[in-house]
């Protein structure tokens, strides 16, 4: 008998750390980095830097560049992307979601530049070839 509860103990001690594992690992995944910047190139230019973890609904915005291009850009809670685009590849539509600045999405025909940046500083150099 003294074996069975011993055994019983170890299981459901072992179901509890699994439990709240999963809970914590959950938790950590899910929730917006604070700080991630969207910053929109239009033709080189800074237009717009999007504060992603503020969004509360999703919105879309229109950008048109020199060459009459327009993509319609579609923003959610920590994620951003292209939407809708007037030219003719549609990468940057296939693209999709983009929730870390690992790749940008870039609409090289409207030279539309969608980059994920963190909003505690100023971007920085991180190198230069010679």
């Amino acid at each position: 008998m003294k074996k069975t509860l011993s055994n019983r103990f170890w299981l459901i001690l072992l179901g509890v750390i699994v439990a709240g594992s999963a809970l914590a690992a959950w938790l950590l995944l899910s929730r917006v980095p604070t700080g991630s910047i969207a910053a929109i190139y239009l033709d080189g230019e800074l237009v717009e830097r999007i504060d992603l973890a503020a969004v509360t609904e999703s919105y879309t915005r229109t950008y048109t560049g020199k060459s009459g291009i327009t993509d319609v850009v579609e923003v959610a809670r920590g994620k951003i992307r292209v939407k809708e685009a007037d030219c003719p590849d549609q990468v940057c539509v296939h693209q999709g979601w983009i929730e870390t600045g690992v790749v940008p999405v870039v609409c090289l025909p409207n030279a539309l530049v969608i980059q994920i940046e963190d909003g505690s500083a100023e971007p920085e150099i991180d190198g230069a070839v010679g």
